[in-house]
């Protein structure tokens, strides 16, 4: 499989962090006194799911706040970062917050705007409960309370649910056509009303496939152990804290995100509408980017 092109993105780093290989990309690196932003992925999901533009766009910030230096990385076993064989996975869910906090440090991007989609959005809530020091403001992006809260919460939507235990993920990671097909039937399986542009989820998929030297060990991030220095007293967070959730979300309802706005100190929820349960589409772009570039206007 050949690599596709990343167009304008900046060049890929490859340095060992926490005892760890982790690939990362600066954009607005020139901008070294830019407030930094940090984007984490969701499980088993490499750092260009970020779109290029998204990233782009939000580096250049606006004229009355200026630019914004913004970091994405590959999570273990993604993309260009440190991966063992499927099923091998010797790290915690643990690890990989020490991987966040680490490369925090490792860029000079502290205190960071923290940025965590899904499962990269409990990794950001343990970051902020653990090390706080670290951290300037969080953005909890279509995720879950990682701790109890005062209310029962909605589970996946019953094709979601159908879907658990079945994976979608090609036999054949040679072949360009059926990569770009599983991946485009995931995004229709957690998109929500907004239409997919099928072009655009190719491209990544295809980027993606073509960086990592063992795709199918992504599927480590579902069997790792949470590891024992997590913790889920939420409401002890004291951060600046925006909650970004869809209205459409399949795998975590609305209701998900409204409880982590409710239980965590002044947070503030922004509710997408047609937004499933996604990296941001193109069209949620100018919201999200907004939305972002004032809350880590400070």
């Amino acid at each position: 499989m050949e690599p596709v092109p990343s167009g304008q993105a900046p060049p890929i780093t490859v340095e060992v962090v926490n005892g760890a290989r982790l690939a990362f990309q600066v954009f607005g690196v020139d901008q070294t006194r830019a407030p930094a932003i940090v984007l984490v992925a969701g499980g088993a999901s490499s750092m260009e799911w970020w779109d290029d533009g998204f990233c782009t766009l939000l580096s250049a910030g606006d004229a009355r706040t200026g630019p914004r230096r913004v970091i994405r990385y590959d999570l273990r076993d993604t993309g260009q970062s440190e991966t063992v064989a499927p099923g091998a996975a010797t790290y915690t869910g643990a690890d990989l917050v020490d991987d966040l906090a680490a490369l925090i440090e490792h860029v000079g991007a502290a205190p960071a705007h923290v940025v965590g989609l899904s499962s990269g959005g409990g990794m950001t809530q343990n970051l902020a409960l653990r090390r706080p020091d670290l951290l300037a403001s969080i953005t909890l992006m279509s995720t879950s309370p990682v701790g109890t809260v005062d209310r029962p919460l909605p589970p996946p939507t019953p094709e979601m649910a159908a879907s658990f235990g079945s994976s979608a993920a090609p036999t054949d990671w040679s072949d360009d056509e059926a990569v770009a097909s599983a991946a485009i039937d995931t995004e229709r399986l957690y998109s929500g009303s907004i239409p997919i542009d099928a072009n655009r989820i190719r491209r990544i998929a295809l980027s993606s496939a073509a960086r990592t030297p063992s795709p199918d060990s992504a599927e480590n991030h579902w069997s790792a152990a949470d590891g024992p220095e997590l913790r889920t007293d939420i409401e002890s967070i004291t951060l600046p804290t925006l909650v970004i959730h869809g209205s459409d979300d399949p795998l975590f309802p609305l209701p998900h995100g409204e409880a982590l706005a409710e239980t965590i100190p002044g947070a503030r929820l922004v509710v997408v509408a047609g937004m499933g349960h996604q990296f941001p589409p193109p069209p949620t772009w100018p919201q999200i980017v907004g939305e972002l570039l004032r809350h880590t206007a400070g």
